[in-house]
C-alpha cells in the first residue's frame, strides 16, 4: 500500500514538474533580446491573451512563496492568529495600495524613458549619468535575494524529506536544478505562465487541506473549541506561549510592526517588474481586483490551516508538531490524505505539488530579478562593458546558477526556518525599495542624492535593527521593516531637500508620466 501511494503521489508531482519544464522549453524560443527575456517584451496583453489575469496571478504567486503554504500555517499553528493575522492584514492592505498608486504610474514611466528594471528605472529617473545607483540597487537586489531563493530550497527539501525520507540535501538540490532549468531557458514569459498555473495549484491545495483537515478535526466547532482553550491563541492582541502554556500580551507598536509587512510590497523588484511589463496601463484595473481578492482568500486559508492543524493533533488525527517541523503542517496532512486509496494519493501530489509551486513561482521570479541585476545593471550600464545580446543573456542565465549555487549553501541546514528568512528578505527590499519608489513616483523635488541615501541606510538599519537592536527586546523587539522604512524615507526626504533640485528635463518626464491617460 505504502509503494502505491508513493507511486502516484510522486506521479502528480512528476507530471506537474514535466509541465513546467515544456512551459520553459516552448518560451525559451521567444527571447530574441534582453527586453523579452526580462519582460517579455512587455506584451503582457492581449498577444498573451490572458493579460489582466496572467499578470495579477503571476505577481501573487511569485509574491506568495513558501511561506504561504509552510511558514504561514506554521506560525499559526504554534502561538495562534496573532502573529499571522496581523501579517496577513498587513499582507492584503500592502498588495490593494501597491496595485491601486504603484502600478499604472510605474508601468507608465518605465515605458515612457525605456527602463526594463527596478534599478534602471530608478537610474533612469535620476539621469544617474555614472549609473551608480544602478549598481547600488542590483547589489541590494542579489543580497536580499539570495536568502529569499534559499528560503525555497530549504521548502522543498523539507517536503521531500518529511514525506518520503529522501535525503534533505538532495531533495534540495534536484528542485534547485529543476527551477534554475525553465528559468534560464523560459526568461520571463515562461516565469509569468507557470505562476499562473502555479497559483491555481496553490488555490486548489489550500481548499483541499482545509476541507479535509476541518473533517478530520471533528468539525468546525470541534476546531474551535481546541483553539479557545489555549490562552491567548484566539486573541488579536496576544499569542500563545508554547513553552510556558500561557498567554503573551502583545503591544500597539508590535501589531503595528507585523502588519509593517505590507510597506514591503512597494520595494519588491520580482512584483514591480510585473507593473512594468504589461501591454495595456488600463488593464491594470482588472489586474488589481482579481490580485486583491486572491491575496485575502489565500492567505486566510494559510491562517486557518494552522488552526485546524491544532484541531486535528487535538483529535488524535495529526502528530504534535513543534518548532520548525510546525512548517510542514500541509506536508503531514497530504500525507494522511494519501493514505485512503489512488485517487486520494494522487490529490495529495496536488496538494504538494502546490508547496512546491508556491517555492518555485517565487524563487523563479528572484532568480530572474537577480540576473538582470548583474548583466543589464552591473555590466551593461555600470561597468559599461558592451556585449552582444546574446552575451548578456548567457551572464544572466549564469547569473541564475551562481544565485542557485549560493542559496543551495545557505539553506542546507534542515532546521531553517522559511518564515524567519523570509521576513528578513522582505524587510531589505520594502525598506531599501519603498520609499524610494514612492518618492520617485509621487514627488517631482525627490533627487539622486537622496535616493541613495535612501538605498544605503535602509540597507543599514535593516542589518543593525535585526542583529543588533532587537535581541535587546522591549519595545524595541519589533519587526525590522518599519524602523527600516522609516529612516530610509526621513534620510531621502531630508537629503532630496538639502542637495540641488532636478533638472527641467526630469521635471518634463516626471509631469509627462503624472498626466492621465
Amino acid at each position: 500500500m505504502f509503494m502505491t501511494t508513493n507511486f502516484f503521489i510522486m506521479l502528480a508531482i512528476v507530471v506537474y514538474l514535466a509541465i513546467m519544464l515544456v512551459i520553459g522549453f516552448v518560451y525559451s524560443k521567444r527571447n530574441n533580446s534582453t527586453e523579452d527575456f526580462y519582460l517579455g517584451g512587455r506584451k503582457m496583453g492581449p498577444r498573451r491573451k490572458l493579460g489582466p489575469f496572467v499578470t495579477a496571478m503571476s505577481a501573487e504567486a511569485s509574491d506568495m512563496s513558501s511561506w504561504l503554504l509552510m511558514g504561514l500555517p506554521g506560525v499559526a499553528y504554534l502561538s495562534g492568529i496573532c502573529d499571522a493575522a496581523w501579517t496577513a492584514i498587513g499582507l492584503a492592505v500592502g498588495t490593494w495600495l501597491n496595485w491601486f498608486f504603484v502600478s499604472r504610474k510605474l508601468r507608465r514611466y518605465s515605458n515612457n524613458i525605456g527602463a526594463i528594471t527596478v534599478p534602471d528605472f530608478f537610474a533612469k529617473r535620476f539621469h544617474d549619468k555614472n549609473n551608480v545607483i544602478t549598481a547600488l540597487s542590483a547589489l541590494v537586489i542579489i543580497i536580499f535575494f539570495i536568502p529569499y531563493t534559499a528560503s525555497g530550497f530549504a521548502a522543498c527539501g523539507k517536503l521531500f524529506n518529511s514525506l518520503f525520507g529522501i535525503n534533505y540535501q538532495v531533495a534540495m538540490m534536484l528542485s534547485a536544478l529543476l527551477i534554475v532549468g525553465y528559468t534560464i531557458t523560459g526568461g520571463f514569459n515562461a516565469v509569468c505562465v507557470t505562476d499562473l498555473v502555479q497559483s491555481i495549484v496553490m488555490t486548489g491545495a489550500l481548499a483541499i487541506v482545509l476541507i479535509y483537515g476541518i473533517t478530520s478535526a471533528g468539525g468546525w466547532t470541534a476546531v474551535m473549541d481546541t483553539a479557545a482553550a489555549l490562552p491567548g491563541y484566539l486573541s488579536l492582541t496576544s499569542t500563545f506561549d508554547v513553552v510556558s502554556g500561557s498567554e503573551v500580551k502583545y503591544n500597539f507598536l508590535t501589531i503595528f510592526s507585523t502588519a509593517a509587512w505590507g510597506l514591503g510590497y512597494f520595494g519588491m523588484p520580482h512584483i514591480l517588474v510585473r507593473f512594468m511589463a504589461i501591454e495595456d496601463e488600463k488593464k491594470l484595473v482588472l489586474s488589481r481586483r482579481i490580485a486583491s481578492v486572491w491575496v485575502v482568500i489565500a492567505m486566510t486559508a494559510g491562517v486557518l490551516i494552522g488552526i485546524v492543524g491544532l484541531g486535528m493533533t487535538k483529535a488524535g488525527a495529526l502528530e504534535t508538531l513543534t518548532g520548525s517541523n510546525s512548517e510542514t503542517i500541509i506536508v503531514r496532512i497530504a500525507g494522511i490524505i494519501s493514505q485512503h486509496n489512488a485517487l486520494t494519493a494522487l490529490i495529495a501530489g496536488i496538494i504538494l505539488a502546490g508547496i512546491l509551486a508556491a517555492t518555485m513561482s517565487t524563487a523563479d521570479s528572484q532568480m530572474l530579478a537577480a540576473a538582470s541585476g548583474v548583466s543589464q545593471n552591473i555590466v551593461h550600464d555600470f561597468l559599461k562593458i558592451k556585449i552582444s545580446e546574446k552575451t548578456n543573456l548567457l551572464i544572466a542565465r549564469l547569473t541564475i546558477v551562481g544565485i542557485a549555487i549560493v542559496s543551495i549553501f545557505l539553506a542546507r541546514n534542515p532546521n531553517s526556518s522559511v518564515f524567519k528568512i523570509v521576513s528578513f528578505a522582505w524587510a531589505g527590499f520594502g525598506g531599501a525599495f519603498g520609499a524610494v519608489v514612492l518618492c520617485s513616483l509621487f514627488w517631482k523635488r525627490c533627487n539622486l542624492a537622496g535616493a541613495i541615501a535612501d538605498i544605503i541606510s535602509c540597507g543599514a538599519t535593516v542589518f543593525i535593527w535585526k542583529y543588533l537592536i532587537r535581541p535587546l527586546g522591549g519595545i524595541l523587539d519589533i519587526y525590522e521593516l518599519l524602523p527600516a522604512f522609516i529612516v530610509s524615507l526621513i534620510f531621502i526626504i531630508v537629503v532630496s531637500l538639502l542637495t540641488k533640485a532636478p533638472d527641467e528635463e526630469i521635471v518634463r518626464e516626471f509631469e509627462a508620466a503624472s498626466q492621465k491617460a
